[in-house]
């Protein structure tokens, strides 16, 4: 038997397809939001920055440990070399005196050597702490940019989810006028097709967009106002109003 509903609860489903098709379009809206991809580009660029912060911090360890190394043995030949000096001082041993003599001039020799690398290190570490500090500053710097497109990407979220709650109750009071065996075959369609209702405004199905052909028309037309008719384009529930042109 043919589904049959009045021309007003029939009406009702264009208001029901126009919530839907909102409700579409605020999902999408949230899907393809441009902070959305300013975030990812951020990120990424965060997560680069991370790694490079990582490999130079650790360029900067490796050399504040050389330092610290080089610093140990200068403490232990300036150990040696007052050791033997207060053995010269305190020895009465011309012999063990000449003996000391020439250690301590190797030992100053080594200590000279160990300070200039000592200062060569301190120079690279010096250059290698400037680079971390460089890039932990960039870090910052794009970690407050994060932070504020994240903000701009939440304020833009909580608006559409609003407009999508207020739309959401709508559709539920709208659906909850309709006869549930047309709401039925309205949600069936809809998720078949893509459109549960079409307005036929003179002669042109809405949700295809385009004009039934006389033999078309001419079946719409022996319709009763209450039949519920299909478009036979988009497969939709065809609603007929006084703009409907028949």
């Amino acid at each position: 038997m043919a589904l049959k509903a009045s021309p007003d609860q029939q009406a009702l489903l264009l208001d029901l397809q126009t919530l839907d098709t909102r409700l579409q379009q605020l999902a999408h809206r949230s899907k393809a939001l441009p902070e959305h991809a300013a975030l990812t580009a951020l990120l990424a660029e965060a997560d680069a920055l991370r790694r490079r912060l990582a490999d130079e911090s650790g360029e900067a360890e490796d050399a504040q440990s050389e330092l610290a190394r080089v610093e140990s043995d200068v403490a232990v030949v300036e150990a040696r070399i007052t050791r033997d000096t207060d053995r010269v001082q305190h020895s009465s041993s011309v012999k063990d005196v000449n003996a000391l003599e020439q250690e301590l001039e190797a030992l100053r020799r080594r200590r000279s050597d160990l300070e200039d690398i000592e200062l060569q290190v301190m120079e690279r570490l010096e250059g290698l702490q400037s680079t971390v500090d460089g890039t932990k500053a960039e870090l910052a710097v794009l970690n407050t940019r994060i932070a504020a497109v994240t903000d701009e990407r939440d304020a833009a979220l909580a608006s559409l989810e609003s407009e999508r709650s207020h739309a959401s109750a709508n559709r539920s009071t709208i659906a909850s006028k309709v006869p549930a065996d047309l709401l039925a075959l309205y949600e069936k369609q809809r998720d078949r097709y893509g459109w549960g209702a079409s307005h036929l405004r003179g002669g042109v199905s809405s949700a295809s967009g385009v004009r039934l052909n006389e033999s078309d028309m001419a079946v719409v037309r022996a319709s009763a106002p209450d039949d519920v008719v299909l478009c036979p384009d988009s497969n939709a529930i065809l609603v007929r109003t006084n703009e409907s042109g028949l």
